[in-house]
Order: C-alpha cells, then sequence, then structure tokens
C-alpha cells in the first residue's frame, strides 16, 4: 500500500513539473534579452552605463543616480535601458542586478 501510495504521489509531482515551469514569469527572466546583460543597452561597456562616465563615477559628488546601504554609504549606481529596465551596477562597474520593465 505504501509502495502504490508513493508511485501516486511521484506521478503526480511529475505531471504538475510543467504547470510550475510555466509559472515562471518570463517578463522578469534574466535568459529575456530585455534583462540580459548581452543586451547592449545593460552592458556595462555601453557609455551609459559605464563607471568612467562622470554621470556614474563614484568620484562625482553631484551625482544623482548613487545606490546606498543602510549606513549611507554609496555601493554603486543605476541607469536605466530605453527598454524600462533598471540596471544596478556596482561602483567598479560590474552589473550587480537589474529591476525589468512594468
Amino acid at each position: 500500500m505504501k509502495t502504490l501510495l508513493k508511485i501516486l504521489l511521484l506521478s503526480g509531482l511529475f505531471a504538475l513539473a510543467p504547470v510550475m515551469a510555466q509559472s515562471v514569469n518570463w517578463d522578469n527572466n534574466p535568459s529575456n534579452w530585455n534583462n540580459n546583460v548581452s543586451n547592449w543597452d545593460n552592458n556595462p561597456n555601453n557609455w551609459n552605463n559605464n563607471v568612467h562616465n562622470w554621470d556614474n563615477n563614484p568620484s562625482n559628488p553631484y551625482t544623482t543616480n548613487g545606490v546606498y546601504n543602510n549606513q549611507g554609504q554609496r555601493i554603486g549606481y543605476e541607469t536605466k535601458a530605453p527598454s524600462g529596465v533598471t540596471n544596478v551596477y556596482d561602483n567598479k562597474g560590474n552589473r550587480i542586478g537589474y529591476s525589468p520593465s512594468k
């Protein structure tokens, strides 16, 4: 009886696997081209996103796109791609996250 119950339980899980896989939101997925770092709009080598651009540089005291931790220390900066994706970079220019367009 226990073996039959295990078989039924496992077969039910395998039947649900495709449904659970489809529940991933494509808009938030890093494989979505709009969010992907290989997309030039999100790439740190793009001048708009580059740390050497004075608007993104941590040495610029007038920058308005800084990202700060709870202690008030600047940990990076953010830029917005034409697609609406907000990219977050650390102070060295490495992309550390994003917020998909809404």
